[in-house]
């Protein structure tokens, strides 16, 4: 094993690069904006850039670099071997991200992986569930993503759609659309943008319920603290958030049988006003022997992608 591997994180605005030692240790991180224009089309050219400017700044050799894993904000197919990716980074369409990227740095090997699901693997490598072989993390943000590993491998399926924790559905009569075109998924309840608009239905369908959050203009962040100060409607809402997510738990543990359930994102920050419910709601619903699964916040915040990037280079 060469002694260093880069691990980087695509998104929308920026991506996230880090520098590490083959046995995990963060050298250095920084960021670059993704270059949206023409179709994405300078993005992986700026990607190179980044990695080789970083390689002579340090003195290395593609001779001491094992590699580059990326993540990137949607389904990749086959990522050990020929990735293919089609992400909605400024209507970027299908490339061949391992093979275009690698000719970019002169032959050095390159891996992708969805973004979920290499923050999951940054977190069961280095994270909350360091020393478990299977673990699910589910991230809380504007939307809910996820990632779910089994004995040591990311499950990303046949479509690249592994892990697509936020569109399991959950409530079959709802009559709202969600971001991908179906009704009643998960991400429309337990995101930091459904925990918003659930509040907002609640304070329209009880009018004459004193709430702390009426009138003004409320984040999710806004809605759990009104809860942990006592405000009857908001903590409400944060109970049936925690019961729809609770019950979604259990039914990926009834199907994957994790170690351990890693909560991240933004919502995660809520703290014990979160967790605690939810893992009472999650045993209701789970599968006997399930039951117990812990449910922690994961701690590698926004370094877990880079993390897992790196994961997929360096492997077992």
């Amino acid at each position: 094993m060469k002694e260093y591997a880069f691990g980087i994180d695509l998104g929308g605005t920026t991506a996230k690069i880090g520098l590490f030692k083959t046995t995990g240790e963060l050298l250095e991180k920084w960021e670059v904006p993704t270059d949206t224009s023409n179709a994405g089309e300078h993005i992986l050219k700026n990607l190179a850039a980044a990695v080789q400017g970083k390689m002579q700044e340090k003195g290395l050799a593609a001779e001491q670099v094992e590699g580059v894993g990326v993540g990137v904000p949607g389904p990749v197919l086959d990522s050990r071997i020929v990735p293919i990716i089609c992400a909605n980074l400024g209507g970027w369409g299908k490339h061949n991200v391992a093979e275009e990227l690698s000719t970019m740095l002169g032959g050095i090997r390159v891996l992708v992986g969805n973004d979920a699901n290499v923050a999951a693997l940054g977190e069961i490598w280095m994270g909350a569930a360091k020393g478990c072989r299977s673990a699910v993390m589910v991230t809380l943000g504007t939307g809910v993503g996820g990632g779910v590993i089994v004995n040591g491998k990311v499950i990303d399926g046949t479509h690249g759609a592994g892990g697509e924790i936020g569109h399991i559905t959950v409530d079959r009569h709802e009559t709202a659309t969600c971001g991908c075109g179906k009704h009643g998924c998960l991400e429309q309840y337990s995101s930091a943008t459904g925990v918003v608009r659930c509040m907002k239905k609640l304070l329209d369908e009880n009018p004459d319920t004193p709430c702390t959050l009426r009138g003004t203009e409320f984040a999710a962040k806004d809605v759990f603290d009104a809860a942990r100060n006592g405000d009857a409607l908001a903590a409400r809402e944060v109970d049936e958030m925690t019961d729809t997510l609770g019950m979604a738990l259990a039914t990926i543990a009834a199907t994957a049988d994790p170690e351990m359930f890693m909560i991240g994102g933004g919502v995660s920050r809520a703290g014990d006003v979160l967790f605690a419910p939810l893992r009472e709601h999650f045993k209701v619903y789970a599968f006997k022997s399930c039951r117990e699964t812990p449910i922690v916040p994961a701690i590698l915040g926004n370094d877990a992608g880079i993390y897992g990037s790196v994961r997929l280079i360096v492997g077992e």
